[in-house]
């Protein structure tokens, strides 16, 4: 029996984590939140994994707060940098197997072909760089570990893109969106279920950066387009250009990620983008009900 640690499972990824549990009989999980561990102590992360004998952490936990990074980049950093060390740390220690979430904000998003995995980094936000530093942090501690980068992840749980879109769509009828970002919704459910067949499958050899998000490109735009449409939201969405919306932080224009890698070393079968946003709509109703 495979035990398996989750932190930050009150989040999209870790909430989905939890609902596909059940279908994974051949591991134990135990899922954490800040209430049940503190991944900034390397002392709570140390008795934790010899109480339990943990055997592999899915590290779901990370500020993720963007724009806020900014202007609070110390706990950003100890979150994304910091927290990633320790756990690497004790990973390596007790000889577990360590999967990390990042993300394409690593990348410059200056380019305009799919990124790959060795391609250099060069993020223009604060939250960027912190996820890059726990990257980092990660592959120094020479711990077995998968860091998957991700892109624009959605869920029925938490706030997202999704959530805004429905919820301002049908309050007001009209909204402004920007055209000129170009990436790939990813649905927490596909990438948790991926993390999921690819831990039976990782070998020493297979450790590494990897690359995963559903398949296919669009705009900030037309994502909106589309979850209006499949919502039955009768909205008209403006294209506007990313300097008549200005934020804090850098947004990449484009960052696409390239998944030959992680389909090739693991076989994944990765779903389309449209097919995973008419699942989790449907989701969304069923919850709501």
């Amino acid at each position: 029996m495979n035990t398996i640690l989750v932190t930050g499972s009150n989040g999209q990824l870790g909430n989905e984590l939890r609902k596909l549990a059940k279908d994974y009989t051949d591991f134990q999980f135990i899922f954490t939140d800040i209430a049940e561990l503190d991944i900034t102590s390397p002392l709570a992360i140390d008795e934790m994994m010899s109480t339990h004998r943990v055997q592999t952490i899915i590290n779901c936990a990370a500020y993720t707060a963007v724009d806020k990074a900014e202007s609070d980049s110390e706990i950003a950093m100890r979150i994304n940098a910091k927290a990633p060390q320790f756990l690497a740390e004790a990973a390596k220690k007790y000889d577990a197997l360590l999967f990390h979430v990042s993300t394409d904000y690593v990348f410059s998003g200056q380019g305009f072909q799919p990124y790959k995995e060795d391609e250099p980094c060069a993020p223009q936000s604060a939250y960027g760089l912190t996820k890059l530093k726990g990257e980092e942090a990660v592959i120094n501690s020479n711990c077995k570990a998968v860091i998957i980068r991700t892109s624009w992840l959605y869920s029925a749980f938490g706030n997202n893109f999704i959530k805004t879109m429905r919820k301002y769509g049908a309050e007001r009828g009209f909204l402004k969106v920007v055209f000129d970002q170009i990436g790939t919704p990813t649905w927490a459910g596909d990438l948790a279920k991926a993390i999921l067949d690819i831990i039976p499958q990782t070998k020493p050899e297979r450790c590494g950066i990897y690359h995963y998000s559903n398949e296919g490109v669009c705009s900030w735009y037309d994502f909106a387009i589309e979850i209006l449409d499949k919502s039955g939201i009768p909205c008209k969405v403006e294209p506007i250009e990313t300097k008549d919306y200005p934020l804090p932080a850098t947004r990449p224009y484009y960052s696409v990620l390239n998944k030959s890698k992680i389909k090739q070393d693991f076989k994944l079968a990765i779903p389309y983008w449209k097919e995973s946003l008419s699942k989790c709509l449907l989701e969304i109703e069923t919850m709501s009900l």
